[in-house]
């Protein structure tokens, strides 16, 4: 296993939850278990930018704590576009890619 891809940075995690790889593959289930797109885009869809925001945020918050690195960054990005208020379509569609990667680098650590 990959310490460290341009998904997720399992040494910078380790650091963080006190060096569990089994605490880490916990919450790394944890994480695959969630849905976590479903409900931003009904909100988005739905026009709820509260919502979207509450949403966005628990996902980026989880990301940076798992050390899901391009995760973090890709909703840090949306984040910003729907506190903006401007288009979301690119960045969501680019937040899913991504976490579609993360999960599979995240099954290969779990």
């Amino acid at each position: 296993m990959a310490e460290f891809t341009q998904y997720v940075n399992v040494n910078e995690a380790l650091k963080r939850i006190g060096g569990s790889m089994d605490l880490y593959k916990r919450l790394l289930t944890q994480f695959s278990n969630g849905d976590y797109i479903g409900p931003l885009e009904l909100a988005l869809s739905s026009g709820d930018s509260e919502e979207a925001s509450r949403r966005i945020h628990s996902l980026k918050g989880v990301c940076a704590n798992l050390s899901l690195v391009k995760l973090t960054t890709a909703s840090v990005s949306l984040e910003n576009i729907i506190h903006d208020g401007a288009d979301y379509t690119e960045s969501l569609a680019e937040l899913k890619s991504i976490y579609s990667e993360t999960s599979a680098q995240i099954s290969e650590i779990i």
